[in-house]
């Protein structure tokens, strides 16, 4: 599996997702990790699944929707989130992505290759382990100083969450919640947002693709107590809260800030 492959699928999704669209607010399922599953999602996904068996790889795809699928026979794993942020493009809203990773074993420090496309400007975050990260082809890193420019988070249930890291966003110059994991850490990997959290548990899938983009930028992933999640096996499960900051200076002071509530 190459990055070409995923870019390949990425300028089909372009071309068939077109942002012009006005997409279906209704479900049409529940998809393999209890999401509702919209047309978006699902055309999204046919199209991911078939450049995948297009490349006679034998793979094994975790996806959001359908599952796991094993393709000519299974092997290495794809974790496969085919819109990240469906509520936002099934609301109108012009932030969403698709995010693949690829698994060479069977954790997260496994990843080896991820993609993230943005599927409203098209602009592509590749990484490979041990080779950097990149937007458009330029090299990329994450944030260099300390300062809370932009504290982006997810609240999976505002009442619980927003006031677990209330420390964080009342120390940020602005703050944002977006409604896109791994469009969130894509772009801190860019060095756009300083740091990015998740009290509630994610799924591997939400934010692999991610996950190396950052690392591979100079950045800090962790779960919200500063442990490492590279042991957290790949699958539908919710796993971990996430704290990801774009170097260990900025990680060390969003830590403090969370330990003293």
């Amino acid at each position: 599996m190459t990055i070409d492959t995923l870019r390949s699928i990425g300028q089909r999704l372009l071309k068939e997702i077109s942002p012009g669209n006005r997409f279906s607010k209704t479900a049409i399922g529940t998809g393999a990790s209890g999401d509702k599953t919209y047309p978006v999602d699902k055309a999204a996904e046919d199209i991911i699944l078939s450049g995948l068996e297009e490349s006679g790889e034998a793979l094994t795809i975790i996806s959001e929707e359908t599952g796991i699928v094993d393709i000519n026979g299974g092997g290495r794993k794809i974790l496969v989130d085919p819109v990240d942020g469906s509520r936002n493009a099934v609301s109108g809203i012009p932030f969403y992505c698709t995010s693949m990773a690829v698994v060479n074993g069977n954790s997260v420090g496994d990843i080896e290759l991820s993609y993230v496309l943005n599927l409203i400007n098209g602009d592509e975050f590749c990484a490979e382990k041990g080779s950097g990260a990149f937007l458009n082809g330029e090299k990329i890193m994450t944030q260099k100083d300390d300062e809370f420019y932009l504290v982006a988070y997810e609240a999976q249930s505002p009442q619980k969450d927003v006031p677990a890291i209330m420390p964080l966003l009342s120390k940020s110059r602005k703050t944002r919640c977006l409604g896109s994991t791994a469009l969130d850490l894509a772009y801190l990997s860019n060095g756009a947002i300083s740091l990015f959290v998740c009290p509630s548990p994610s799924r591997s899938f939400d934010f692999a693709g991610g996950w190396l983009l950052v690392k591979e930028a100079g950045g800090i992933f962790t779960d919200m107590k500063g442990d490492t999640i590279e042991t957290v096996e790949v699958s539908l499960r919710k796993s971990e809260p996430l704290l990801v900051s774009g170097n260990k200076a900025i990680h060390e002071k969003a830590l403090r800030l969370l330990s003293k509530y």
